[in-house]
């Protein structure tokens, strides 16, 4: 047998023909940026999350810079966030002349450890960015009266987590911006690249509006230093399509998940869910002692697995001018020699769970 990691064929083959009237219809009208499925779809967007301040964007990574932008992060500032992550986490805090502050993280969540976020604050703090890993929020409660305590912006980098909810409220519409990726393997995923961000009050939603477009509030008059960060309207279109029936693809992945869960020898750590969240499971990633033996195992019977991520934020050469070193976040450095991810999408059928978990078990 043989296994798709993400299964993005059956994904496009399941609204086929609505994405081909969709695509023709943006093709046709020849208006490709910022047009009428664009505005759908922010209005879509707002009204899954429940947060009227939506906007699209060119890319996930974009949107944590916009977020950045607009709060008026500058050189010489600070910026908390978890060294196990994306590279894009910390590395938009770099672009814009700041400096990331690690903090290391929770071992049965994989998201930052709130219990170790206050001692690492000082005079030059300005936000805290948690990311929803794998698809979990992190303590957002906890991380919001953190900020308002010492005046800081929370930036949720969801850009794995979206549609996941934490104490009933959506990914995305918990904190000062939240910020997330349509990225083609992601949970919600658009045809090339595209993301979103949420703000929390008009102001910073107007602002965001026009960075995007260069900082543009009227044609040729730039009110802001910006960017070119828009959504074109063909991916708009695509992700109006699959929004649709996005709710129905989550209940699948977790549907998924539990069979994992159910089915995976107690030999091996598996991904733990607080009570009061859920998770769109953007992956199902395991804990494995001799990881490359059993990545090797799996692909010689047609599992692909994934390491997300394999060397922590802290101990990346792009950052030593940070001069972290090994050790200084040991729970992150342990993981990233654990984890490992499983095939994860919501077309996966009975057996070839059976298949993949039969393997696995007998390899641990």
């Amino acid at each position: 047998m043989k296994i798709d990691f993400a299964n993005l064929t059956k994904a496009f083959e399941a609204h086929k023909e609505e994405f081909e009237r969709v695509s023709l219809n943006v093709m046709s009208s020849a208006r490709y940026i910022l047009g009428e499925e664009t505005e759908e779809f922010e209005q879509n967007l707002s009204v899954f999350t429940g947060n009227k301040y939506a906007l699209s964007c060119s890319s996930g990574t974009d949107a944590l810079l916009l977020a950045m932008m607009a709060m008026g992060l500058k050189s010489g500032d600070e910026v908390i966030t978890t060294p196990f992550t994306f590279i894009a986490t910390a590395e938009t805090i770099a672009c814009l002349g700041a400096k990331p502050i690690f903090v290391d993280i929770d071992e049965e969540t994989y998201n930052i450890d709130v219990s170790k976020i206050e001692q690492a604050i000082t005079k030059n703090t300005k936000a805290i960015i948690p990311v929803s890993l794998y698809g979990q929020m992190a303590d957002m409660d906890e991380i919001n009266t953190i900020a308002n305590k010492h005046n800081l912006v929370v930036i949720e980098d969801a850009a794995q987590s979206f549609g996941a909810t934490y104490k009933g409220k959506k990914s995305c519409n918990v904190s000062t911006f939240g910020c997330t990726s349509f990225f083609p393997a992601k949970p919600l995923g658009c045809f090339g690249d595209g993301g979103a961000i949420f703000a929390s009050n008009e102001e910073d939603y107007q602002k965001i509006k026009a960075m995007r477009v260069h900082g543009q509030v009227e044609r040729y008059t730039h009110h802001y230093i910006g960017m070119g960060g828009r959504l074109d309207n063909l991916q708009a279109a695509i992700l109006n399509v699959k929004l649709k029936t996005y709710e129905n693809d989550i209940s699948r992945r977790q549907a998924v998940a539990k069979k994992y869960s159910d089915k995976l020898s107690d030999n091996i750590i598996k991904p733990t869910i607080k009570a009061d969240r859920t998770s769109v499971w953007a992956q199902y990633t395991v804990r494995v002692k001799e990881r490359d033996r059993v990545q090797k195992e799996l692909k010689d019977h047609g599992i692909p697995t994934a390491v997300h991520y394999p060397i922590p934020m802290h101990l990346q050469k792009c950052f030593s001018y940070l001069e972290y070193d090994k050790g200084d976040f040991p729970i992150s450095e342990q993981c990233a020699q654990e984890v490992m991810s499983l095939p994860m999408n919501p077309y996966l059928d009975d057996a070839e769970i059976d298949y993949i978990t039969s393997k696995l078990n007998t390899l641990i």
